[in-house]
């Protein structure tokens, strides 16, 4: 194990500063985090482990020192002079003395090869390795499944990057006889899921990471009454697991309590015969065409009331569509989605400008039109800093986003704002999503033989949701499985749809429809192994004569 711990040290680690108070303190945090997770049966019978790098403004986090618990010792039990310190390269710069009998001679957590991987290659700032029941039989269910999915749970919205309508992706490695032989298969997981937060080990556990911790002093965290909040579905308070002396830095805790109760969700589901996977949760549908059954893997009749397909087998595993053109008219967001966002962003801007949201919006906007005015595209004026007034940065961002509008810019910086004044008008009723009358019903047909649907759109994930939430034909949501934006990469590039491909988790990625109405972009998923279908509606711009790719002018020729 000391060959996996080999490192120089920092300036950061003189003896003064390793007995200073950032470090005593985050001691004293991590034993008070494990005394609290052994109550919750996350580090039972020893095992389990945390480690959390010192928070200090005056170093870089990649540099700060590593604070990790022992192993084999007694989590409840454990007391700050328990932790080892170690370099931000892994070298142990100070151990815990022996104890008398029946204690055994100190040793650093047998996770810290792993927990190094998390600190390296996600700049994590603390890592949690649970033991918890939940996250051991979750991936027993079927011991072939690669991954564990859910969708449309609220506790959703508690893991980072994720709201209530997406779906949640976890990779599954498989165990081995000791702990630092997961190592390589935990980085590669790490590699593969670059927007995972958490990897589960079959028949063990789960390493989660976040964000780093604010130095804190000893104190009972409210976790376990956060844990029964979680039990009756309500969502626990983040910023009650850290002092309110300090600003909280990271929902790394938090997240540990969603995935458990997640896990647990989803066993108590199977025992009804329910999916969790899927918008509804409804009956498990027995398809093998469908990822083998079911998209956690295949499911035994002995799990509960399962339905079949009577023989019908798709040679579909998931389907993704395109909006404008697709599955709504383009005319609807030329000529109602734009004109609203052009007219609007002025009045949103003005009445939300101190919010957090908007301050964010505007730093992407910044960001944008700096990049922008250094290529010398037509429309950007530049943004006077904030201390020329809110009117004159309002005036300046108003003026860049008309002109973003008029040249139809699929970039981040305007979806993520025109999603945000969107929203508003839906909410007050000023706007109401358009779909062909054909998709409704093609959407509940493909959600009954197990098909999982998912959007990629140019438009933010919340204007995709905003769209197909609130439409004449109603909440159209129960029936989509996650929304893919530019943010996995631009529409007409191929690497795209390879990436979307992978977060599926599909091994064939001809088992992927990708339905468009645009040439270039059915070309790049075409290129990337996805069956591609071009969609003709009215309004459409013509596609190239020959082109020798499958075209539907109805969802109901699909």
């Amino acid at each position: 194990m000391a060959s996996a711990l080999i490192g120089s040290p920092t300036a950061a680690t003189s003896q003064a500063y390793l007995e200073s108070n950032p470090v005593r303190e985050t001691k004293a945090l991590i034993t008070e985090l494990c005394r609290q997770f052994y109550h919750l049966g996350w580090v039972s019978g020893t095992g389990g482990s945390v480690t959390i790098k010192v928070h200090d403004e005056a170093i870089p986090r990649p540099n700060q020192l590593i604070i990790m618990s022992p192993s084999g010792v007694q989590k409840e039990r454990m007391v700050p002079e328990d932790m080892y310190v170690l370099s931000s390269s892994g070298s142990i710069l100070s151990s815990p003395l022996p104890k008398p009998f029946p204690y055994k001679p100190p040793k650093c957590s047998d996770c810290a090869a792993l927990f190094l991987k998390a600190y390296e290659m996600r700049n994590a700032g603390a890592v949690i390795h649970s033991h918890g029941m939940e996250s051991c039989l979750v991936t027993m269910i079927n011991p072939l499944a690669k991954e564990f999915r859910i969708t449309h749970m609220e506790m959703i919205k508690g893991i980072q990057g994720h709201g209530y309508y997406d779906e949640l992706v976890i990779p599954i490695i498989e165990n081995t006889a000791h702990e630092r032989e997961l190592t390589d298969s935990l980085a590669e997981a790490i590699e593969a899921y670059p927007k995972a937060t958490a990897v589960l080990v079959r028949n063990h556990g789960i390493y989660i990471w976040g964000d780093s911790w604010i130095s804190a002093k000893t104190q009972v965290l409210r976790i376990a009454s956060n844990a029964k909040d979680c039990a009756k579905n309500k969502k626990p308070d983040l910023n009650d697991l850290v002092p309110k002396r300090i600003t909280r830095p990271s929902n790394n805790n938090g997240m540990a309590e969603c995935y458990h109760y997640l896990f647990d969700a989803a066993i108590k589901l199977h025992q009804l015969g329910l999916d969790w996977s899927t918008p509804n949760h409804g009956p498990i549908t027995i398809s093998r065409g469908v990822l083998g059954g079911h998209p956690n893997g295949n499911i035994s009749r002995k799990a509960g009331p399962l339905i079949s397909n009577d023989g019908v087998e798709p040679s579909r595993s998931c389907i993704v569509l395109d909006i404008e053109g697709t599955t709504t008219p383009i005319s609807f967001v030329t000529d109602v989605l734009f004109p609203y966002a052009r007219h609007n962003v002025g009045r949103h801007l003005d009445a939300t400008y101190y919010t957090a949201e908007t301050q964010d919006d505007i730093k992407l906007l910044r960001s944008q039109v700096e990049n922008d005015l250094r290529q010398g595209i037509a429309g950007a004026v530049p943004i006077p800093s904030d201390d020329a007034g809110k009117e004159e940065v309002v005036a300046a961002l108003v003026a860049n986003v008309e002109a973003m509008i008029k040249a139809d810019r699929k970039i981040t910086a305007l979806k993520q704002l025109q999603g945000h004044i969107w929203r508003t008008g839906f909410q007050n009723n000023e706007l109401k999503g358009i779909v062909f009358d054909d998709v409704p019903e093609a959407l509940e047909n493909w959600h009954t033989l197990g098909i999982k649907v998912y959007i990629y759109s140019s438009g933010s994930r919340l204007a995709q949701r905003l769209l197909f939430g609130n439409t004449s034909y109603g909440d159209l949501r129960k029936y989509l499985s996650g929304y893919f934006d530019t943010a996995v990469g631009n529409k007409k590039e191929t690497s795209s749809y390879t990436e979307i491909s992978e977060y599926l988790g599909v091994d064939n990625p001809s088992k992927i429809l990708f339905v468009t109405d645009v040439f270039e972009e059915a070309v790049a998923a075409q290129a990337a192994g996805f069956e591609v279908i071009i969609s003709v509606r009215p309004g459409n711009a013509p596609v190239p004569k020959n082109h020798g790719i499958k075209t539907i002018t109805s969802f109901s020729e699909i």
